[in-house]
């Protein structure tokens, strides 16, 4: 039997020479430099250092060789791949931070600029609305005033001409408030209307008085599409030397003009305790603009084929309103008018139903967010 062949020289196998190694490596570093992308230097990771590239079936004929001779076979070898992974790592690292470069520029985020990080909200129309008339009074050099919304009764009713068996002042219209141990009548309401506030401003200030009064009231009404028991108005006080229903005629015609546009207005004779002589002040339908008064062939739900429709009450200062805050009426006189802010919005937006108001829906408020300027 022949014994092992010590005498072999691995340097004559083609695949584990030393030049042979040399051109395989040189392959692949030219491979991996050539890769100018993620995707292309994989492929030539696959192609180069993967289980059947050159290198690594070059390797599994040490595994045929004889004792002797792997050794010096290995460490060529190792030296091979050693080169091969070096180059692959500096390869891949400089195609990557290559790609997040561009990645960085193509991406570029402008931190300048606004995001919307949440769905955009409205100011709701009334608050706009209440903003929009308060404006026109204060572009006159009218004052703002406010008052508290829980209202002594004296300042709601008697200072305001209301008798006290006056149907207003039942329980079946107005919010009375409990006293404090829940006995007795503690004269406090909640405001059935802003007149009070106007009582407050004659009482705090000095003569001539010119404010105008927006704000929430209280009313025992029913819940529906024309009423709901909170709501808003805003009110007017003139109380000046030689003031006449012209001044009033003329403040109320520009507000109108503001609010509506071009529209035609009129009083109508009524009755408030607090004021006298008293009116109702009417617009002209803006729908119909009196074509249907008269012609069962063109009807109008708005105005109710009557051509005109009801805004609000106005009127010269009853004196002894005057009289109840300390103004000589001999030597000053005044007007004071009042409307609804709900119903002012649904003239302005054609609104059939107050409950629109109050349900807290952001898309009605964004639908009328023109009201706010």
């Amino acid at each position: 039997m022949s014994g092992p062949n010590d005498n072999y020289d691995p340097k004559q196998v083609a695949a584990l020479s030393a030049e042979s190694l040399d051109a395989i490596v040189a392959d692949a570093l030219a491979a991996f430099s050539a890769a100018s992308s993620s995707a292309a230097l994989k492929e030539a990771r696959l192609a180069h250092a993967g289980e059947k590239s050159p290198i690594a079936l070059a390797n599994r004929e040490i595994g045929a060789l004889p004792p002797a001779a792997r050794k010096d076979a290995g460490q060529r070898m190792g030296a091979a791949r050693g080169r091969i992974n070096a180059a692959l790592a500096e390869r891949q690292a400089a195609v990557e931070a290559a790609e997040l470069e561009q990645a960085l520029a193509s991406e570029a985020v402008d931190v300048t600029l606004p995001v919307a990080l949440a769905p955009q909200g409205a100011i709701h129309p009334i608050t706009g609305l209440i903003d929009l008339m308060s404006d026109v009074f204060v572009a006159m050099g009218w004052e703002i005033a406010e008052g508290p919304e829980a209202e002594a009764e004296w300042l709601n009713f008697d200072a305001l001409n209301i008798s006290a068996d006056h149907p207003a002042r039942g329980e079946s219209d107005t919010l009375f408030v409990a006293s404090a141990d829940g006995e007795g009548d503690s004269h406090v309401v909640m405001r059935t209307h802003t007149s009070p506030v106007q009582i407050r401003s004659l009482l705090d200030r000095e003569l001539p008085v010119y404010v105008v009064c927006p704000g929430k009231v209280y009313r025992a009404d029913e819940f529906d599409a024309t009423h709901v028991p909170v709501f808003h108005q805003i009110e007017g006080l003139c109380v000046d030397k030689g003031i006449t229903m012209a001044h009033l005629k003329g403040t109320l015609d520009h507000l109108a003009k503001e609010m509506f546009g071009d529209i035609r207005t009129r009083f109508r004779p009524n009755y408030f305790p607090f004021t006298e002589p008293s009116a109702e002040y009417d617009l002209e339908c803006f729908v119909c603009h009196g074509a249907s008064v008269g012609n069962p062939d063109a009807p109008c739900k708005t105005c109710r084929s009557e051509g005109w429709i009801e805004w609000g009450g106005c009127g010269v200062v009853n004196p002894r309103v005057l009289k109840a805050a300390g103004v000589d009426s001999s030597e000053y006189s005044g007007f004071a008018f009042g409307m609804g802010i709900e119903r002012t919005l649904m003239f302005r937006n054609n609104a059939e139903d107050m409950r629109d108001m109050v349900e807290g829906d952001v898309r009605f408020a964004r639908m009328l967010k023109g009201e706010a300027r």
